[in-house]
């Protein structure tokens, strides 16, 4: 800490002086004016923070030892350079800064990207006291995480996945929630229990091992990033979110693209098949292509859809507001009846919100069978907001509960 606050610009250290003052915190000598007490120098420091030496500054800043002042110094300093980061002028551009721009730049970013940060488990990296040298390093490792559903109706970490810029795994490791799985969404996440049983490493092992990334002022690249630093409870200022940078040129206004249509439409190939679970160093590796895609040559970020991509939208179907009460695992059975059909894959998408609602692609093998499949579908016939078909069912489980949800064309 002490070492980074040395190192930081001068600017900096003025605005975490005026944060100390504004919210009263007291280091070893107290406040601002205790400590220029302290020294003898209350009579010739002016009042102007501009005009105090930065040797002053930093000999303040450094009395405050508490864990809890020190992540909120971290906290401010962060914040300052993400908007230094949006405020870049195009000449000071690299490819990189570009794309994080681009990420913060989305109207969805402050409100992804704003994090309990300050709670006593979450990590707060330092890179916003440090130098303007490490802040402008372009290293990137991009990451993925696999979550499940606890029974207190949070998610829990399993797995973690992470490359470096050179698609290098750097990190492959299942985690321990440390509260009981209600729901391994195998499905989705390809994780059992008998993968977790063995499993000894924390959210803080985690934390840790990612560190020494993040401090060197390592870009964090993912897509839909934003829950992956939730789950990890990391709060990191240099970020890349392919999810926010990119979009389709059809897509509707808030809809933002996956990761395996994206990867084809950038990449040329798919991160997986439909219907199957996802390995999160595949997708991590999907991100990393991605946004070295960009970099090695700046494109539109608004994509043209192929027209393959196009024609598969016409053989799925959107299921969505599925209750978090059904079990991922048990909803391919309970559309079949739905329906009439077996014929189809799921892709499932875990919810927005921890213990929410959650949401599912079905795959036909053609878009008769997909129009087929919604007209057994037992409803009434509506149009949503953007005037696409949906129907709202009422899907039975076995337990003898019901549960409603939509069932929606892609087109």
């Amino acid at each position: 800490m002490d070492h980074n606050l040395a190192t930081a610009e001068k600017n900096v250290l003025e605005e975490l002086v005026k944060l100390v003052q504004l919210r009263g915190l007291r280091g070893e000598h107290g406040g601002w004016i205790d400590f220029l007490a302290v020294c003898n120098q209350k009579a010739s420091t002016p009042s102007n923070l501009s005009m105090v030496s930065r040797d002053l500054l930093v000999a303040f800043l450094t009395t405050f030892k508490k864990k809890e002042d020190l992540k909120a110094l971290q906290c401010r300093a962060n914040s300052l350079l993400v908007e230094k980061l949006k405020q870049e002028t195009p000449e000071n551009y690299t490819p990189e800064k570009m794309l994080i721009r681009l990420t913060m730049k989305h109207p969805e970013f402050s409100s992804d990207y704003s994090f309990p940060s300050l709670s006593n488990d979450w990590f707060v990296s330092d890179i916003g006291m440090k130098s303007s040298t490490v802040m402008k390093s372009t290293d990137m490792i991009a990451v993925d995480c696999e979550m499940v559903l606890c029974d207190d109706g949070t998610e829990g970490l399993v797995r973690v996945g992470a490359v470096d810029r050179h698609l290098k795994v750097i990190l492959d490791k299942y985690v321990k929630p440390g509260k009981p799985i209600v729901d391994y969404r195998t499905a989705i996440t390809g994780v059992t229990s008998l993968d977790i049983e063995n499993a000894t490493l924390s959210v803080a092992d985690i934390q840790r091992e990612l560190q020494q990334y993040l401090s060197d002022g390592s870009i964090l690249v993912g897509h839909s990033l934003n829950k992956d630093m939730r789950v990890l409870k990391i709060d990191h200022p240099k970020v890349i979110d392919t999810a926010l940078v990119f979009k389709f040129s059809n897509a509707r206004n808030s809809r933002k693209p996956s990761l395996n249509d994206l990867h084809k439409a950038i990449c040329g190939k798919e991160v997986r098949k439909e219907g199957v679970s996802h390995d999160c160093v595949h997708d991590a590796a999907a991100s990393m292509n991605i946004a070295l895609a960009f970099i090695k040559k700046p494109f539109d970020t608004t994509v043209t859809p192929s027209k393959e991509m196009l024609e598969a939208e016409k053989s799925r179907l959107f299921i969505h507001r599925i209750p978090s009460y059904v079990p991922s695992e048990k909803l391919n059975i309970v559309l079949a009846g739905e329906f009439h059909s077996t014929k189809f894959k799921l892709d499932v998408k875990p919810g927005k919100t921890q213990g929410g609602n959650y949401c599912a692609v079905v795959v036909f093998d053609s878009t008769k069978e997909a129009d087929q499949a919604f007209e057994n579908v037992n409803g009434y016939k509506e149009r949503d907001s953007f005037g696409l078909p949906q129907k709202l069912s009422t899907l039975k489980l076995s337990s003898g509960l019901s549960a409603s949800c939509y069932v929606r064309k892609m087109v």
